[in-house]
């Protein structure tokens, strides 16, 4: 017997179990199936479970319990990423609370460190996603540091520098002072800052003139090689040649021309430092200026500063300097700015932009060459489409990658020196030294971007470098699902890595979900405190409602609104499933083997019957086609707005009956319905439906199976019905009608009150005969009939070719109705004219947050709406 209420924490351990238990996450289990592979986007050993995570396993585990009940042998292959920055800033924190230090233990130790943190805390996301019910096959769990990796790591490698295409190169880089460490471009992340514009007098050599600049970072002029103006600078232009000379440092420096320099911009000539800025790189090349770097490793100035500057950190010389310029009456002006400032992304450190040194570089554009090609080709697609063109661009426009960093935890470099600095690449060290002809040798203490690791993850966590099973089976993999913040850093990566290692694209096909915001459209963050923890939403509603929620809001190409009070809507409908269970259990809706819902006779089962094959053809279509939230909707629908509400409420007369193959009928009937509704809804709410699955039977024979492995119900084949279906879509339309204007003319819930159906044709009348007990009890009435004319004071509403009518004269004063109905009408007009007036308003649109904005859209809507039924239930009193 179920429970009255559906309890989800004391039920999803006990599933959860029950599937590991019985090896239903694995691949392998058949074998002559065809094959369906999705890998995990690798987690941070050190992350923690958040609604980006949630979204992303969610739609992955949809996919793969999809496939799985189809019939495929699945794979969904689970992993983590070793996270080079983040897990080495953990541990370095965890280090100086003991006041220990990375350096003071040296790198053996501190690797040891690492890899004990790894073993005892690192991780813990990997359960949390099983609390979310992700149905990976978790004894092929990987981890981009293990054994297995480290070689696939170490063999591309060797290979790429064997090819040419992997080199070092002393070029400008982003770096973190704090790690010391050069960042990708791609890991810079710019942040809003309020800042300062200093303008700054230069005295032009042998003239009274001077020339002016405007600097966000005045510490740099001690780097400064050139100042450029524009050739045809009316201001500057006879400036051209002379030279200048940099306050502070006392050096001469050339005024040159150069079309960078924009008259319109600042002051109109720029500071040029090309050891400190990409731009000034260039400008530099240009015109053969020397490049000068002012910094050491840890952000502090370095010797070439003036002895009053060096050692002092960057930010600590800049105070310093802007005082002295200000005593010496250099400083034009100060001017107060917001402008984007470039952080490391993991540690939010201000990042040195930039900062000149020797970094190993692999040589992307021969691999982007056919990375292009196979999406142009389409053996890979983007899904939605419009993030092709986002691809394209950055392939287009790629740069040399620098995957080396100054780190120690992550995959070392296998580069040994000789003390004359020539370099040996190898598998191993000795094999270095049978390169060098057995010389004494130094490894590269660098190791390598954590993102070159993961450009291997579709093939080599399948086994490559050795030629497994696995990888002749499951590479190319099917689909990869991953959020559009990655599609440089992860998904352009592996597919130049899988065509050049593999000669195939990773996967067919790429789906990319946009952002998750709050219930507001506004974007999560610690600082608005509107960040959702998922972990506590399953607490309080449940795993299921969390996923059924996420799915629903996963529109393609759109920002998804998540929230509680949107899961707590869904934990309503995860009970309401539950609900219809119990009505079939209490009613004696037993499933039987040899139902055939083709042979159905009732008009009531024969409609449900083509509503059921309809919705899940409507699931099946669109879970094929990755639209998440089409498909979560089709089975809402279905199962609250068809199964519940009318379908159950038709059968209530069959049930109570004596009509006793007429019961049977519709207990069988509505058995069916639901064990398929199980199936349809399993790969968004797992726990519920395997719950039900197994409790609806049990005091009957039990399952051939878990539902993880039922058969997904392909219900082509089963009958139209559309005589049964036009004439329930009739008699809900009805009920609909009866129902509106109850509702719209306050009229009292226990009042019961007569229909009449007027101009009905004898196909119609005949419905109404034999349904009229149906329609009597879901509308309220006393009395169904039909008429040639209306009772005065009906209220009349339009249901095929007839009109239908309820005498209200008697149960509503028609005056005061129309009274009320016009002041309500009166306060939605002026509600919504408020709304337009501050929607039209330029100043109040271009301050007012995007959730105001939004706000106030939504309410202007729910106004029109409002008023659109006033004036409908207007014309009903006519």
């Amino acid at each position: 017997m179920l429970d009255k209420t559906f309890n989800p924490q004391e039920v999803e351990t006990r599933i959860y179990q029950a599937w590991v238990e019985s090896g239903a996450f694995h691949m392998g289990r058949r074998p002559d199936a065809e094959p369906f592979c999705i890998v995990i986007p690798p987690p941070n050993v050190t992350g923690r479970l958040h609604i980006g995570h949630a979204l992303n396993n969610t739609l992955q585990d949809a996919v793969t319990r999809f496939q799985r009940m189809r019939g495929k042998d699945v794979l969904w292959q689970p992993g983590m990423d070793h996270a080079g920055i983040a897990t080495q800033l953990v541990v370095e924190r965890q280090l100086a609370e003991k006041q220990q230090s990375r350096v003071a233990m040296g790198r053996e130790k501190f690797l040891e460190a690492v890899w004990k943190w790894k073993d005892e805390s690192g991780g813990a996301i990997g359960e949390q996603l099983r609390r979310l019910g992700a149905s990976a096959d978790w004894s092929r769990e990987r981890f981009t540091m293990d054994e297995g990796l480290s070689r696939a790591v170490l063999k591309v490698f060797v290979e790429l520098h064997r090819q040419g295409l992997i080199y070092k190169d002393k070029r400008l880089v982003n770096w973190d002072p704090r790690l010391q460490t050069a960042v990708s471009d791609l890991e810079v992340e710019s942040i809003e800052m309020k800042g300062s514009l200093w303008h700054i007098k230069y005295a032009v050599e042998g003239s009274d003139d001077g020339i002016i600049v405007a600097t966000t970072r005045p510490e740099t002029m001690l780097g400064d090689t050139a100042i450029a103006v524009h050739p045809e600078n009316e201001k500057y232009k006879h400036l051209i040649g002379k030279q200048a000379r940099i306050p502070l440092a006392d050096r001469l420096i050339p005024i040159i021309a150069d079309e960078y320099a924009d008259p319109e911009k600042g002051t109109g000539a720029v500071k040029i430092t090309p050891g400190h800025d990409f731009n000034d790189f260039e400008i530099g090349k240009r015109h053969g200026l020397q490049l000068i770097n002012i910094l050491a490793k840890d952000g502090t100035l370095n010797e070439v500063a003036p002895e009053k500057y060096r050692g002092l950190d960057r930010f600590v010389a800049r105070k310093a300097m802007v005082a002295d310029l200000e005593e010496l009456g250099l400083i034009d002006k100060i001017e107060p700015i917001t402008h984007a400032v470039p952080h490391d992304e993991k540690t939010k450190t201000v990042v040195l932009e930039p900062y000149m040194t020797e970094q190993w570089y692999l040589n992307v554009k021969p691999l982007a060459e056919r990375a292009l090609k196979a999406v142009e080709d389409g053996r890979t697609k983007f899904v939605p489409e419009n993030w092709t063109g986002v691809y394209y661009n950055w392939l287009r426009n790629i740069q040399p990658w620098c995957i080396s960093r100054q780190l120690w935890w992550g995959h070392q470099i296998p580069a040994w020196y000789d003390e004359d600095g020539k370099i040996y690449v190898a598998d191993n060290e000795a094999d270095a030294v049978k390169q060098s002809g057995g010389k004494k040798l130094t490894r590269d203490t660098d190791v390598l971007d954590t993102w070159f690791s993961s450009a291997l993850w579709p093939f080599s966590t399948l086994g490559w470098p050795d030629d497994t099973a696995e990888v002749k089976r499951f590479y190319p993999t099917n689909v990869l699902i991953t959020g559009f913040d990655i599609i440089f850093f992860w998904v352009a990566r592996m597919i130049m890595m899988g065509l050049h290692f593999m000669d195939d694209v990773p996967f067919k096909t790429v789906y990319i979900h946009n952002r998750v915001l709050d219930e507001k459209g506004v974007k999560m963050s610690k600082t608005k405190g509107n960040v959702i923890d998922p972990l506590e939403l399953i607490d309080l509603y449940g795993a299921d409602a969390l996923r059924f929620t996420v799915c629903l809001a996963a529109g393609q190409s759109k920002d998804m609104r998540i929230g509680p009070s949107r899961v707590e809507i869904n934990r309503n409908f995860a009970t309401k499933i539950w609900n219809a269970a119990r009505f079939c259990e209490m009613n004696g809706c037993e499933t039987r083997p040899n139902f055939d819902p083709a042979k159905v006779e009732h008009t009531i089962n024969k409609w449900i019957v083509a509503e059921t094959a309809k919705a899940a053809a409507e699931v099946t279509d669109n879970l094929e086609a990755l639209r998440f939230n089409d498909a979560a909707g089709a089975a809402y629908r279905f199962v609250w707005d068809v199964y519940c509400d009318w379908y159950l409420e038709f059968i209530k007369p069959l049930l109570n009956g004596t009509d006793e193959g007429a019961k049977a009928e519709a207990r069988m009937t509505a058995a069916w319905v639901r064990d398929t509704v199980l199936k349809l809804l399993h790969p968004f709410m797992p726990y519920i439906t395997e719950e039900l699955w197994a409790r609806t039977v049990e005091h009957l024979a039990p399952r051939d199976s878990l539902l993880i492995e039922a058969p997904w119900p392909d219900l082509s084949a089963l009958p139209v019905n559309a005589a049964s279906a036009a004439e329930m879509q009739w008699v809900i339309a009805l009920v609909q009608g009866v129902r509106s204007i109850r509702s719209e003319m306050n009229v009292p819930p226990s009042a019961k009150i007569a229909l009449v159906l007027k101009d009905a044709l004898p196909e119609t009348k005949e419905r109404l005969d034999t349904h009229h007990h149906i329609i009597a009890t879901l509308g309220r009435l006393s009395t169904v009939a039909t008429a040639d004319v209306f009772p005065q004071g009906s209220a009349q509403f339009v249901v095929g070719e007839a009109v239908a009518g309820l005498p209200l004269g008697d149960v509503i004063d028609f005056a005061k109705e129309r009274a009320r109905l016009e002041k309500d009408l009166k306060k939605a007009e002026d509600e919504i004219a408020r709304f337009d007036a501050k929607l039209g308003n330029e100043q109040f649109v271009s301050r007012a947050p995007e959730d105001v904005l939004q706000e106030q859209r939504d309410k202007r809507a729910e106004a029109i709406a409002m008023a659109a039924r006033l004036k409908e239930a207007l014309t009903r009193l006519a």
